[in-house]
């Protein structure tokens, strides 16, 4: 009993290493064409499967979908009952069924076909060929691989149930079969990492991959003086904008940036100068080389400036050092990224 989690994994990562090989051989040209067939798509990629593989399907189609490439499940049953109007011309099929024989897949085959939408078939033939006789292996096609454009080979030498029932490695493959689809149609269509956090706005994915100006202070909420605003409007300005608890302001020219006062600056000035420093300008009191960032930087970028050079605001400008507006520590706390 010790050994069985064991192998399992050990017949599972067997299956996956002679998937990686027909990949890298025989299966590479129909793998490429698989995926310039849903590059091309001008549509969605429709992924249908029954029992097992339909639950595999539903993870496919969620991961094209969350790397760019819009995608749905179709479950078989209920598109025998009417939902087969989500199949429409300018779609791709990808089907999957361990024997290729299901019947429920084989039924949408007339349809897929009057509409003209190409199929690509994902099955494990070998396993569905060699019945009660394990020693029994078949090159014919299944029904549905037979049917497809492209037929994608899932075949493992056995399952890792000791009963050799259960869909296991079968579903393991065609899992990351799935998986090497989707992230190589990603790359095909140059996806990057804005694009992703477009798609995961929520949870702590999308908060980690968060646009600066989507959390920075602005408008009216940015404490701003110009270079010739006396210290004791700065420290009113500081005071009453709602970032006064962070204690930082911007000096401008219009919009642009010319330097900032922060609580730190404060102090300094007060100690070497006593009640002179009210009698001062912002531009006699500000940092005139700021820290700042792009709006369009990420969320995680603006933490690591601050650690880097341990400072807790950065002020948002644009390519012009415009001011748009001041991103703080505190901000970065919702991120669960500190």
């Amino acid at each position: 009993m010790k050994h069985i989690g064991e192998n399992v994994v050990r017949i599972e990562a067997e299956a996956l290493r002679a998937l990686a090989d027909r990949l890298a051989g025989p299966m590479a040209a129909d793998f490429h064409r698989a995926v310039d067939l849903m590059f091309g798509c001008q549509g969605r990629v429709v992924v249908t499967g029954m029992g097992k593989s339909g639950l595999i399907a539903r993870k496919i189609a969620a991961t094209l979908s969350s790397t760019g490439s819009p995608a749905l499940y179709l479950h078989p049953v209920e598109a025998l009952h009417g939902d087969l109007g989500m199949i429409v011309r300018g779609d791709v099929v990808l089907a999957l069924s361990a024997s290729g024989e299901t019947e429920e897949i084989l039924r949408l085959l007339a349809t897929i076909k009057r509409l003209q939408v190409p199929l690509i078939a994902m099955t494990c033939d070998e396993i569905a060929a060699a019945g009660a006789d394990k020693s029994v292996r078949s090159t014919q096609a299944s029904t549905l691989a037979a049917a497809a454009e492209v037929a994608l080979d899932c075949s493992i030498s056995k399952e890792a149930c000791s009963l050799g029932l259960a869909p296991t490695a079968s579903t393991t493959s065609m899992l990351a079969l799935g998986d090497a689809l989707a992230v190589a149609l990603s790359e095909k269509r140059g996806f990057k990492e804005e694009d992703f956090a477009n798609l995961h706005p929520g949870g702590k994915l999308g908060k980690r991959l968060a646009r600066v100006e989507s959390l920075m202070h602005s408008g009216d909420a940015l404490p701003r003086v110009t270079a010739k605003t006396k210290m004791p409007d700065v420290i009113y300005e500081m005071s009453r904008k709602k970032l006064g608890k962070l204690g930082v302001t911007t000096v401008v020219d219009g919009e642009k940036l010319l330097g900032v006062i922060s609580d730190g600056d404060l102090r300094r000035v007060l100690e070497q100068r006593g009640k002179d420093a009210l009698d001062l300008s912002a531009q006699e009191c500000m940092t005139r080389t700021p820290k700042t960032i792009g709006p369009q930087e990420f969320a995680a970028t603006a933490l690591a400036r601050m650690e880097e050079m341990k400072i807790t605001s950065l002020v948002v400008v644009d390519g012009d050092q415009r001011v748009r507006g001041i991103v703080h520590l505190h901000d970065l706390w919702g991120t669960e990224m500190v």
